[in-house]
């Protein structure tokens, strides 16, 4: 789910070239534990994912990181465990390293593989958290290829099935790219209707939800995200009060791939940061052709853009408009940060020795 600050916040922002801020996180990273490529995942996810807007799952994630790292939640370095590997069909134990580094070491065999079987899945349990699934899928996608990306906490929860009111779930993201002749349609949808880190964030700032779209302890809905943060409430699936059984159904298939493939689901009660992660690559080669597959999608991305929009809509997006848009304007003119996220990065890198780069 792609978040923009809102017009009276673009005074409150400063950009930076793209190439020295990964560095400069990268090198964050390096000095709190991570050997040089996984910290070079992690800068490339972050900064990434702010590049395309997601800017609740960027570097607003990094202290986080920093403090997990410290207390030995996340590892910074080690390596996979092979569960299986048959060719096509892969499955790792992720030993609590970065998502970011596992997530690039499985597309990176997984684009190895894809030539000699066409479609090659990977599941990976353990994994420390992700960030923005988004940020991994145009690597993907400018190949020609088809991948679908999920995850999931075994040890966490905060979205209580449609109809219930204990907290069950995690906000089990989904996420899908389609390429096309242009920019690729890209998903990154959740199964809850916002997600922790966004209910956190409007929780410490004191504001409150757009809508209804949590439920307190007693099952009451509320526009307050404390109430799911603190106080005993959950997260509604995706769709509300009125439709949720559209996102309790999501999760289920994200738990599904995610916990019921990997081995290690939360009927086992895990403890800690984890997160489960299913990955599957699609080559359209395989099947009705990749000219065949980028002609509809290309089709279908302008029948949707030419479509006639309804009043008070300037015009019909795709899903990925926006993060491609934000990422060339990054690309040209730099990464733009909130001030909070700065702010909330300037003592780790005092400690680390390390200087912002120049603003642009």
């Amino acid at each position: 789910m792609t978040h923009t600050p809102p017009d009276d916040a673009a005074s409150d922002m400063t950009a930076f070239d793209m190439p020295e801020l990964r560095q400069t996180v990268q090198a964050l990273f390096t000095h709190f534990g991570c050997d040089a490529e996984k910290a070079a995942s992690i800068a490339d996810a972050l900064v990434e994912a702010d590049a395309m807007g997601h800017d609740t799952h960027g570097l607003a994630l990094a202290p986080w990181y920093i403090e997990a790292l410290r207390s030995g939640q996340m590892s910074g370095t080690g390596d996979i465990e092979v569960i299986s590997d048959r060719g096509g069909c892969v499955a790792w134990h992720g030993k609590r390293l970065p998502g970011a580094w596992l997530i690039g070491k499985a597309i990176d065999l997984a684009l190895e593989r894809i030539a000699d079987h066409g479609v090659v899945t990977l599941t990976i349990a353990g994994s420390h958290h992700t960030g923005a699934l988004a940020a991994y899928l145009p690597r993907i996608t400018e190949r020609g290829l088809l991948p679908i990306l999920s995850c999931s906490g075994p040890a966490a929860s905060g979205v209580a099935p449609y109809g219930g009111t204990r907290a069950l779930f995690t906000p089990n993201p989904l996420a899908a790219g389609l390429p096309t002749s242009g920019d690729p349609i890209l998903l990154d949808i959740s199964a809850s209707i916002t997600t922790n880190n966004r209910a956190r964030q409007l929780a410490g700032a004191g504001k409150r939800l757009p809508g209804p779209w949590v439920l307190d302890a007693q099952g009451q809905p509320s526009d307050d995200p404390a109430v799911a943060v603190s106080g005993g409430g959950t997260l509604l699936p995706v769709g509300g009060l009125d439709h949720g059984h559209k996102g309790y159904g999501m999760a289920l298939l994200v738990e599904g791939l995610t916990q019921g493939l990997s081995g290690l689901g939360r009927h086992t009660r895990p403890s800690g940061v984890l997160m489960n992660i299913f990955l599957q690559i699609i080559d359209p080669a395989f099947f009705g052709g990749r000219d065949a597959f980028i002609a509809e999608t290309s089709w279908l991305a302008d029948q949707c853009r030419n479509n006639p929009p309804r009043p008070g809509v300037g015009r019909v997006r795709l899903p990925g408009d926006r993060a491609a848009g934000g990422r060339r304007q990054a690309m040209a003119h730099g990464v733009s940060l909130r001030a909070e996220i700065i702010q909330s990065l300037d003592p780790y890198l005092a400690e680390a020795g390390i200087a912002w780069p120049n603003a642009q």
